[in-house]
């Protein structure tokens, strides 16, 4: 479906704000929607120099098409203050898309306050807040929220409790939204599996053992996560309150 035939009274395109936009999943969301027609608002926190080059990327595409944005997620505030700047800049929001999470290990017993809001601050206050911000914008355009989960938030991780119970604070997020938010407004989530592996180094022994795990025996891409948030938002007209795992199979293992 090409969004770009989708205009307002304005001759407006359609517009995606993409929380974590600028590399790794959030960069091939941007990608994915930016080739159907949407016009994205392209957020990050530290990363200008990469979100300036992928913004220079897309625009060679299609002139003045990506416009970036700075925002510490996890400020007072912040949230209302984005939406605020999207809708100066381009008048409408039609999906909202939360991908922005921090992700490191919290062992029991070296649990800090800090870690705590940051874990929770990224993965749940913030999607809560941009969709209750984000609301009346999508409600004028019959659009969606889609956020990126993770397998973990059914299946803990050892070592991450926190960022464990912060996504699955999201899946329950998502199924409450749909309801409060429809008809208008569809809210759906996409669980990743194995697709790109943490930050924080993992040993070929370790990678292993996860992709045992999947019936797939295989890692994904950020490409298929990012074809499923497309298809969310640009085909998916009547689904609604649901998560759909792209683990490679991994949500069958008992």
């Amino acid at each position: 479906m090409q969004m770009d035939i989708i205009m307002s009274n304005n001759n407006t395109r359609a517009v995606a704000l993409i929380t974590g936009a600028a590399h790794r999943i959030g960069a091939e969301i941007s990608r994915q929607l930016h080739d159907c027609g949407f016009d994205i608002a392209l957020h990050y926190r530290s990363s200008e120099d990469t979100a300036r080059q992928l913004q220079d990327v897309l625009q060679a595409k299609r002139a003045d098409s990506v416009r970036l944005f700075c925002a510490d997620l996890n400020e007072a505030g912040a949230c209302e203050k984005l939406l605020t700047e999207v809708q100066q800049s381009f008048g409408r929001v039609d999906a909202l898309i939360n991908n922005a999470s921090s992700f490191y290990p919290t062992p029991m017993g070296s649990i800090s306050e800090v870690q705590w809001q940051d874990l929770i601050g990224s993965n749940l206050r913030a999607p809560l807040f941009l969709s209750q911000a984000a609301a009346p914008l999508l409600r004028a355009s019959k659009g969606c929220i889609v956020n990126i989960v993770d397998v973990h938030a059914q299946r803990p991780l050892k070592n991450h409790t926190v960022y464990s119970v912060a996504k699955a604070g999201n899946v329950m997020l998502i199924k409450s939204l749909a309801r409060e938010l429809g008809p208008d407004i569809r809210v759906n989530g996409v669980a990743p599996g194995a697709i790109l592996w943490p930050e924080q180094a993992l040993s070929e022994d370790e990678k292993d053992i996860i992709l045992q795990r999947t019936a797939l025996k295989r890692s994904g891409t950020p490409e298929d996560i990012a074809k499923t948030v497309r298809f969310l938002v640009a085909e998916a007209h009547y689904i609604t309150g649901q998560i759909i795992p792209v683990d490679g199979g991994r949500s069958l293992q008992q």
